[in-house]
């Protein structure tokens, strides 16, 4: 389980990125990169993490169920999760 301030940056982060978006955005096609460098460093996409939106864990995250392998496993065999069945052979 990530610390409760790591996940909150990580939230910081991702309502900062939102609003420079558009900024960035034009600012990249003007080819104006010394006013892109002014804007605030977490602004930039590549600054963000995927993290499991339950316990924040950032590695071994499963892109297409936002959430990491250890919890993946638990609710799968829960039952937890449509269309995915533990495998046994």
């Amino acid at each position: 389980m990530a610390k409760e301030s790591v996940k909150a940056r990580q939230k910081k982060r991702e309502k900062i990125v939102l609003k420079y978006k558009k900024k960035r955005k034009m600012l990249k096609e003007l080819k104006k990169y010394d006013l892109l460098q002014k804007l605030p460093r977490n602004a930039s996409p590549v600054r963000l993490k995927n993290r499991c939106s339950i316990t924040g864990r950032c590695r071994g995250y499963m892109r297409k169920f936002g959430i990491s392998r250890i919890v993946f496993r638990d609710l799968v065999s829960q039952g937890l999760i449509p269309g995915v069945k533990k495998a046994s052979w």
